[in-house]
């Protein structure tokens, strides 16, 4: 059986009239850089989160870089972040100069652990930076009360696997100071290259962000500070605005499955990330925990169906990272990242599909 990790293609076939219709339109126009469906699509997804402003940009990498060059963060500074993560989310601080400082994570969510966020802030802690990991908002209220405790140290919630969920009845990416997203391909709401997007409610950081992405820019050719590359393609945005329109739909049938999988793998006795009940999760990956692991995706890979680690090193021990700044314990993530494998997982999974998964993980554990 054809299993694909992420259905992309099925995708297309559903939307294929709308994304033409959409793309046609810009190669008409000719305006690919900075054109009206960049406003457009800013303008529909301040709508959609709640958030005041919206600033697209070239990528999710480039929405955190943004968002720390508008906090004015650089050198000698203090970024507090979760090790257990795609590299971007510490790559963009160092890259500002900063130290990216790692807090340990829950054992059962992934995500940072916001009661050791407060035992890490020193006079030097200028952000943190929590990740809303496969697709579930950390406990960001908790978050935002330490960092108003501590002189109102900015939230920048990295929510690159998330848009579209909610905690508390707030959508992601309107739950702090900055939200940041991707639309990467494989995210729950991707383009076909790279994009991402800036959201904040606070109009003077809105305002150094749009200067920012391209260039430092105010005016033509007036630049009041240093800024970078950052415009996200007006191509990239009209299909993000097509596939806007299967979003909601998508989003049921994400939750639909993932539960389905909650479900099945529970009866199992399967350790999977859990999803708290003050939010909901848009499953960017479905993942669960196996001691042996190398052994139970080999079964998957003997069967053709595709499975991916994330992450399989945490960025405190990796290379380039392990010795910036005072070296942390971070143990769950040292575990648990042994531990982690996810599954297919895509709004087009067929419940055939979804059930040849579990078969093979039933098998793998009961061995």
């Amino acid at each position: 059986m054809n299993i694909p990790f992420i259905d992309l293609k099925t995708q297309y076939r559903k939307l294929q009239p709308s994304i033409q219709q959409r793309m046609n339109t810009v190669l008409e126009h000719g305006q690919y850089i900075m054109g009206p469906e960049v406003r457009e699509l800013e303008e529909r997804l301040q709508a959609y989160t709640g958030a005041q402003h919206c600033i697209t940009v070239a990528s999710g990498t480039e929405a955190l870089l943004i968002s720390l060059m508008a906090l004015n963060i650089g050198d000698g500074d203090e970024v507090i972040t979760t090790p257990f993560t795609f590299v971007a989310t510490a790559e963009v601080i160092v890259r500002v100069g900063a130290t990216p400082v790692f807090v340990d994570i829950e054992s059962d969510t992934c995500n940072i652990n916001p009661y050791l966020i407060e035992h890490a802030i020193t006079e030097k802690t200028k952000a943190i930076v929590p990740v809303s990991l496969y697709g579930q908002p950390a406990d960001m209220d908790e978050i935002n009360e330490i960092a108003a405790r501590h002189g109102n140290i900015p939230v920048i919630e990295d929510a690159a696997q998330s848009f579209g969920a909610v905690y508390k009845g707030r959508k992601s990416c309107n739950l702090s100071t900055i939200g940041c997203t991707s639309f990467f391909p494989s995210k729950p709401l991707g383009c076909y290259g790279d994009g991402g997007a800036i959201f904040t409610n606070d109009a003077a950081i809105a305002r150094v962000s749009r200067e920012l992405r391209v260039h430092g820019q105010s005016e033509r050719y007036v630049h009041n500070r240093i800024g970078v590359g950052g415009r996200m393609d007006t191509l990239q945005c009209a299909v993000v605005l097509a596939k806007l329109e299967e979003f909601d739909w998508e989003l049921e049938r994400r939750s639909e499955i993932g539960n389905q999988y909650n479900r099945r793998l529970d009866e199992i006795g399967v350790t999977r990330i859990v999803q708290r009940e003050d939010r909901t999760s848009v499953f960017g990956q479905y993942t669960i925990c196996c001691k042996n692991r190398d052994e139970v995706q080999s079964i998957f890979k003997e069967r053709g169906i595709p499975t991916a680690v994330h992450y399989p090193i945490p960025l405190n021990e990796q290379p380039a990272y392990k010795n910036l700044g005072s070296k942390q314990q971070t143990p769950q993530a040292t575990q648990i990242a042994k531990k982690v494998m996810s599954l297919p997982m895509s709004p087009y999974l067929t419940a055939e599909q979804q059930g040849e998964v579990v078969s093979v993980i039933e098998n793998s554990f009961l061995r």
